[in-house]
């Protein structure tokens, strides 16, 4: 069992930044790739950035390539999301989520691929 918990959220104007921060208790975080979705109200949630279980791959969509960036540090059992030129579109609910990998170093992006989620956060921007 993996336990996430995500901090970090909150109100910012656009153009701001936050950082997200996820962290992980239970199990050791390398033994999963992990990635950030996002949801807002009435829409689908999204994902936003992933990283493999070293840290040594990555992969935004092109909403969010060149302003977010996620990032791990596996011996402190933290995950990361910088989030800079944030958008009014960008206010959402974040969830961090963990996927076993026993080996290789994969990026997940889909909904099902996870096997743990944690509570998410809020972030708001205004205009």
């Amino acid at each position: 069992q993996v336990q996430l918990v995500e901090s970090g959220g909150g109100l910012v104007q656009a153009g701001g930044s936050l950082r997200l921060s996820c962290a992980a208790s239970g199990r050791t975080l390398s033994d999963y790739a992990m990635s950030w979705f996002r949801q807002s109200p009435g829409k689908e949630r999204e994902f936003v950035a992933g990283t493999s279980r070293g840290g040594g791959r990555t992969f935004y969509p092109d909403s969010v390539k060149g302003r977010f960036a996620v990032s791990r540090n596996n011996a402190a059992n933290m995950l990361y999301l910088q989030m800079n030129s944030l958008k009014p579109e960008d206010a959402a609910t974040y969830y961090c989520a963990a996927k076993y990998q026993d080996f290789g170093a994969y990026v997940y992006t889909g909904l099902s691929d996870f096997d743990y989620w944690g509570q998410g956060t809020q972030v708001t921007v205004s205009s």
